[in-house]
């Protein structure tokens, strides 16, 4: 059986899926696709995914796109005796749960102060916008913290994939220098989790 293909760079959303692949010793045939030359919007690639979005993943002949989604997939199916993978039919819906969760409560929100504190022109910026952003992340940043009161992990007080899916997002932080001291549970967990020999050069 071919090795999983993945279309997209450690340098996107990718990098999730190239840390858990590292994480499970699973060895995929990375693809690149250039961005800036439009790759990405060539009638090849939307055959794979018709969003023009990456990553993509090409699994024998299985197709499928979204970066949770894929990361989802290959621990399930990858992940055999790993304590990434879900052990249950709860634990795969609460690292579901979880990566649903980021993606809805945290990382749009890290977008917007992105944008506006370091992506776009800073003609453009509008520095209300991304306070305003960052306001309304402390809520889930306190659900967060609370959920990680007693316990080192997510789930099953190890780390699995509910774990690198969140921290994946929560990387933003140090490049963004956002202060994390009243949270000290979130803080030591996504050092832990950050710092993590698999991780190292996605995070």
């Amino acid at each position: 059986m071919p090795k999983p293909k993945l279309y997209g760079g450690a340098k996107n959303r990718g990098r999730r899926c190239y840390w858990l692949a590292k994480e499970l010793g699973l060895e995929i045939e990375g693809v690149e696709i250039d961005l800036h030359s439009g790759q990405h919007k060539s009638p090849e690639f939307l055959k794979l995914n018709p969003n023009g979005q990456v990553p993509v993943l090409d699994d024998d002949g299985f197709i499928l796109y979204e970066s949770f989604a894929i990361n989802l997939y290959l621990a399930k199916k990858y992940g055999g005796d790993s304590p990434l993978a879900p052990k249950s039919v709860q634990e795969e819906a609460l690292m579901t749960q979880w990566s649903l969760w980021v993606v809805n409560e945290i990382e749009h929100l890290l977008m917007v102060i992105l944008q506006h504190r370091m992506l776009l022109p800073a003609d453009v910026r509008k520095p209300k916008r991304a306070d305003e952003a960052w306001d309304k992340l402390q809520k889930p940043l306190g659900v967060l913290e609370a959920a990680l009161t007693n316990r080192d992990y997510l789930i099953g007080n190890r780390f699995t994939l509910a774990d690198l899916n969140v921290a994946i997002v929560l990387s933003s932080f140090s490049r963004l220098n956002l202060e994390l001291t009243l949270y000290p549970n979130l803080r030591a967990w996504l050092d832990t989790c950050l710092g993590r020999p698999a991780g190292q050069g996605y995070v």
